[in-house]
Parts: C-alpha cells; structure tokens; sequence
C-alpha cells in the first residue's frame, strides 16, 4: 500500500528514552523563549511588504497571522512533547500518517528553513548596505539587489513593457552580493561546528528589543490618524485571487514573522507541568509579540503613512516586483518622500523621515547584528532534517556524510548553502518569505492532521501535554493554514505544487526503494533524542 509505510512509534520514542532531557523551564521560562526566537526578522524585513498588501489594515494581518500560528502551535506541542526527537514535522508525520507523506512535509520543509534563510539573508544585505551608505562607504545598486534582473526576466516571459519597468531596468541590480556573503560565513560556521552560545544569543534578543521598543517610543508621538485614512485600500482579500493583496493576503506574508514560535513547543519535554506551562507559554509568546508588532507597525504607519502605490493606470503593484522598484525610483527622482512601502529598510526610513537618523542607522544596526544568527538557525534546521531523511534512506546517504574532523554533516550543509545562496542572490525578500510560507503552511496543516489521526489510532498513549479542545482547535488550525496559503500570490501558490510535483518524481523514482522502512530496518539513534533546536541550536556533533 502506498501510505502503508508508517515509521513504528515506540521506536522513535525509544530514541527519545535514550536521553532524557530534565524538566526545568516554567510557563515565563517559555514565553521568553518564545519571544526571543519569534521578534526580530518579519518585522524587520517585511512591514513595507505587507503595508504594500493591505496598506494601514497590516494591523489586523498581524492578528490573523498570529491567531492562526497560535492554534497550529498547540498541535504542534502535542507531538513534540510525545515525539521529542529530531526531524520536527517530518518525524511526526512518519509516525502517523506514513512515509509518502511524511516525505512531502519534509520536502515541503526546505521550503521553510532554506528558503526562509535566505528571505532573511536578503533582509540583512538590505540594512548592512543602507548602513554602510550612510557610512559613506557606498555599495553599488549593480551588486546588492536583482531588480534589473527580474524586470528582464519579466520581459523575456512576453511581460508587456512600461516606464515602470524601464526605471527598473536603469536603476536596478543584477546580484545580491551581500546576501550571498552572510549566506557563505554561516554556512562556513555550520560545517566547522560552531554556533553562537546562548549568551551571545540573549545579548542579540535584547539588542533586537530594544531597538523596537526605540522605534516605538520615537514614533507613536509623532503618530497622525489622517495616515491611517484609508485604512483598508485593497480589501480583506480574495483567496481565490491570484494578486496577493488585502488583509488575508498580508497576514499570509506577515506569518513568516511568527516563524520561530515552535521553539515553545520543542522545549515541551524540558517543561516542568507541560499541561498547564506549554499553553502559557505559546500563547502568551504569541500574545506578547503580536502586541509589539502592532505598536511598531502602528508607529510606522502613524508617522509616515503606509498606503500601497500604484502605477500610472491607478493599478495597486505587486510587492517586490520590479514595477514597483521603477514606480518607487521615479516617485522618488520626482521630489517625493519615499514612500513606506519603497523602503527596503522600513523601520530606519520611518526614524529618519521623522528627524531621528542617528537612532534610525542604530534601529539598521540592531538588524545587521541579529540577523545572521536568524539564517543559521535556519539553516541549521534545513540540514538536520536532510540528515534524518538521508539516514532514513530517502535521501542519499552521501547527505548524512560526517565531517572527520569537524563532526559536522558538511556535504548537506554545503548544498543547503548553494541553493539559498542562489535563491537569495536574485530573489526579492517579499517572494522569499511568500514561497517560505508556502512549505510551512503545508507542514503545519499535516501536523494538525497528524494529532487528530494519532488520538483516533492510538488514544491512550502517553502524552505530556494534550492539545485543548483538540478537534475544534486542530481544524481551525487546517482552515487557517488553508486560507493563509490560498492568499499568496499566485506564483506562491504554484511553488508548492510544482515543488511537490518535483519531490514525488524523486521519492517514486529514488527513495521508496531504498527506503530503511521500506526494507524493513529501525533503527534507533541515540543523537536523535535532542529535540529541534529551539531559540539556540547546539554545536552540530553527529554520529
């Protein structure tokens, strides 16, 4: 049977017996795990996209992104804390639903974790170059971003032309070299073993805090309610439109801002009370970081407003499309202020519009230092889950290949390198974190199934925490994960399909008949009893 290949249960929690993790971390323990890994990249990276997308109306996208991570999370806890092993979501679905599917959710998964990396890679090659410009050390357009390259591209696929695409071709790039930069020193870190500690880590939490909590301080004052008139210019959103935009399509982006939050959900086994601390912790994560996204997305939008341009047709533009990059340059070039949504650097352009540079450059700053530490933990999760389906058998076994001195997978690590670094060499960070989310919506739908199906099959199993209400709260969870994907753009919406298309070919035409389970090998592996790193990934040591 196709979907008659299920991963034995008992096995994988054998792994997990082998090292049991001692339970320490109280519910405020887990908040503040929570928030240092969810604040940080979306908000910083990706306020001009979703103001392009819903205008003022961003505010409620934040709820609905967070309210829709909230209830998937809680399913997501439940398998952690029964399956505290690594391979996150592909683990999980191996355990319930079967290899075929489990196969689709990690392949879907390097959607989320390299994909993701490099959407935040190209977030920080956008603050480090307008940092160093305003050092005077002037970066050249030609190499820090590809909008030439996309307005060509667009052109060549029978795009018709317009000014907006000619300003495009005259004032854009063609490579992001910054990007491609940050992506090499991680992946150089990854394979020689070395990771921030958890103390640098906290160090870089604050710095991210307070250089928030400084943009808010600086603009709420200055906030002015005529620029939140109109305050939904494109609407709720259609899910079944192809353009992307409104409210819906805005929390869709807005979600790779919440990435980060099942860092709660696999410290469940290190939670003293997971019953009543886990909850708490998700959910007052979540609480806490949508209110700070909402006062610094009303600041932004309070001082310099953040209604979505248009071309010379009154047609809203794509986000990141290099139509918009045109309209925005000749917007600019016409003595304009530019606007919210032009700005690669949202929050430092709305401090310098306001009159605070100095603070603004150090708001850049923050970014430049925290971000790195966003791309590795990322990519440190694309390639443990490489490894697990390597070991599993579906992969190659050349993937799962260790370091002699180093320790570490260094062949997955370099591939995982190569591909976000072309992705991010050519890609807008707006598209980056659409395709992103794609991967992670799909995972996130199949863990919600998996709980469901596991409760159904296998009732009395011992489990450390238990979703709450589980068969309305997992449905809402699927319905959201649903209408989130259904309102990305369009070419975000292909991206899974055609992705999955690619993996069925390579799973039918590779990895079933090699696969461990499929010949009828389990094996149990001690290192795999360390749940997905949460906040900090330890030093990678595989053996």
């Amino acid at each position: 049977m196709i979907f008659g290949r299920v991963k034995p249960l008992d096995a994988i929690l054998a792994t997990a017996e082998k090292k049991g993790l001692h339970r320490t971390l109280g519910a405020f323990q887990l908040t503040m795990l929570g928030i240092g890994a969810v604040i940080g990249t979306g908000i910083f990276v990706l306020t001009s996209e979703a103001a392009q997308k819903a205008g003022p109306a961003m505010l409620l996208s934040f709820v609905v992104a967070g309210f829709v991570c909230a209830v998937a999370a809680l399913c997501y806890s439940e398998l952690a804390s029964m399956v505290p092993v690594s391979g996150s979501a592909y683990t999980y679905s191996y355990a319930v639903v079967g290899e075929i599917l489990a196969w689709m959710v990690g392949w879907a998964l390097i959607l989320e974790y390299a994909v993701g990396a490099s959407a935040v890679a190209v977030g920080w090659s956008n603050h480090a170059v307008g940092l160093l410009n305003s050092l005077g050390w002037h970066i050249p357009a030609a190499i820090s971003n590809a909008d030439a390259l996309m307005a060509h591209m667009q052109l060549a696929l029978g795009a018709a032309p317009s000014e907006d695409l000619d300003k495009a071709l005259a004032v854009g790039g063609w490579i992001n070299v910054p990007a491609i930069i940050v992506i090499g020193f991680v992946t150089w870190l990854l394979v020689i073993g070395t990771t921030e500690s958890a103390r640098v880590n906290a160090v870089l939490v604050l710095i991210k805090i307070a250089a928030l909590t400084a943009f808010i301080a600086l603009t709420l004052p200055a906030l002015k309610s005529d620029n939140f008139n109109p305050f939904m210019p494109t609407g709720i959103g259609n899910p079944l439109s192809s353009s992307g935009l409104g409210v819906l399509g805005a929390a869709a982006s807005i979600f790779f801002a919440y990435v980060g939050f099942d860092a709660v959900s696999t410290a469940a086994e290190e939670t003293k009370n997971p019953q009543r601390n886990v909850p708490i912790g998700l959910i007052g994560s979540l609480v806490i970081c949508t209110i700070f996204y909402l006062l610094v997305a009303s600041g932004a939008i309070g001082a310099i407003g953040a209604q979505p341009v248009a071309n010379a047709a009154g047609q809203i533009l794509s986000p990141g499309s290099p139509e918009l990059a045109g309209r925005c340059a000749t917007l600019v070039a016409s003595g304009f202020v530019e606007p919210l949504v032009c700005s690669k650097e949202a929050l430092v352009h709305v401090l310098e519009a306001i009159d605070w540079p100095f603070v603004g450059r150090l708001v850049g700053l923050a970014a430049v230092l925290a971000l790195p530490s966003v791309v590795l933990m990322m990519m440190f999760g694309q390639t443990r889950i490489f490894f697990t389906m390597a070991r599993d058998g579906l992969l190659p076994e050349k993937l799962a290949s260790v370091h002699s001195k180093y320790r570490t997978p260094h062949v997955v690590t370099v591939v995982t390198g190569v591909c976000a670094a072309f992705a991010a060499a050519v890609l807008p960070v707006g598209k980056l974190a659409d395709y992103s989310n794609a991967g992670t919506l799909f995972a996130f739908f199949m863990v919600a199934i998996s709980v469901m199906v596991l409760r159904r099959t296998d009732p009395n199993r011992h489990r450390p925490f238990r979703t709450p209400l589980v068969f309305v709260v997992a449905p809402l969870a699927i319905l959201g994960c649903v209408v989130l994907y259904l309102s990305l753009p369009l070419t975000a919406k292909l991206v899974l399909p055609i992705w999955g298309a690619i993996g069925l070919l390579i799973y039918f035409g590779y990895s079933r008949s090699r696969s461990h389970v499929g010949r009828g090998l389990v094996e149990v592996h001690e290192l795999d009893s360390d749940a997905p790193p949460p906040a900090v990934p330890p030093t990678p040591s595989f053996d």
